[in-house]
This record gives C-alpha cells, sequence and structure tokens, in this order.
C-alpha cells in the first residue's frame, strides 16, 4: 500500500467510518446517549492515560536509577500516547482502539504484533537502517540468527 493510500485511509476513510458509526448509534439509542457515551470514553481515556502514564514514568525513573536501559518504558509510553490521542478523537474505533493501547494487557498483545510486523519486514528487506555516516544498512534475513549487509555480519 502506497503512503498517499495510507494517508487517505487514515484522514478520510476512517473518520468516514466513526461518522457513519455514530450516525448509526444516535438512530439506535438517540442523539443524547450518543453524546454522553462520546464524552464518557473521553474522560475515561483521559483518566486511564493519565493512570498508565505516571505509572510507565516511574518505570522510566526506576530503570534509570538501578542503570539499565528503559525500553519497555519508552514502548510504553509511546503507546499510551498514541492511546490517549486517539481517545481524544471522537468516535467509537478509534475510542476502542485507545483503549487497547492503554490497558496494559491488550497494550503488550499490541506491542508483540508490531514488533513481529517490523522484524518481517526487516528479514524481508522492507525497511532500511541509515547509520550516522551515510552507510544504507538493508537488513536482509541470512539465518534465524545472524543478519547481514556488504560483508557486515551481525550475531
Amino acid at each position: 500500500m502506497s503512503v498517499l493510500a495510507k494517508l487517505a485511509l487514515i484522514f478520510v476513510v476512517v473518520p468516514l467510518l466513526e461518522l457513519a458509526l455514530l450516525i448509526q448509534i444516535g438512530q439506535v439509542v438517540g442523539f443524547l446517549p450518543t453524546m454522553v457515551l462520546v464524552v464518557i470514553t473521553g474522560i475515561m481515556g483521559a483518566w486511564l492515560a493519565r493512570l498508565e502514564g505516571l505509572k510507565t514514568l516511574w518505570k522510566l525513573r526506576d530503570d534509570l536509577a538501578l542503570g539499565q536501559l528503559p525500553g519497555q518504558a519508552i514502548v510504553d509510553g509511546v503507546s499510551i500516547l498514541v492511546g490517549a490521542t486517539l481517545l481524544l478523537t471522537p468516535g467509537v474505533i478509534t475510542d476502542f482502539v485507545g483503549f487497547i493501547l492503554l490497558l496494559p494487557p491488550t497494550r503488550y498483545a499490541m506491542q508483540r504484533l508490531v514488533k513481529n510486523h517490523f522484524k518481517q519486514q526487516i528479514k524481508d528487506g522492507i525497511i532500511q537502517v541509515s547509520v550516522l555516516n551515510n552507510q544504507s544498512w538493508t537488513a536482509r534475513h541470512k539465518d534465524d540468527s545472524s543478519w547481514e549487509d556488504s560483508g557486515n555480519e551481525f550475531n
């Protein structure tokens, strides 16, 4: 899928689906309950984002105090930021995905899916990494335990 198609999906198709779904919900339960649903999910999302964000900051602080790289705390922080942003967007679909990214069990499952997706793209050579000296590394799968590009091997 091209970048333009992905942007169209994000900024055109998703809002249209959200609008259609909100209209359908409004026709079934009424206007006021639909608006209450949107407001309640926003309030709950803000509260949950604050709670999970503070937990993540504490984990980050503890990791740094122990001299450890706070990798999981950083990934959690990004997930929480994206989830909170989605919850600020009115709509049922974005709220659902936002809550998935805020609740720890589903957040970790989603992180595993994204991690596996990126691993596969690296193995397929789709993702390329540029290092500071402008040498481009194409991640190409050699076998299950090493990677190679232009004679440089990583084990």
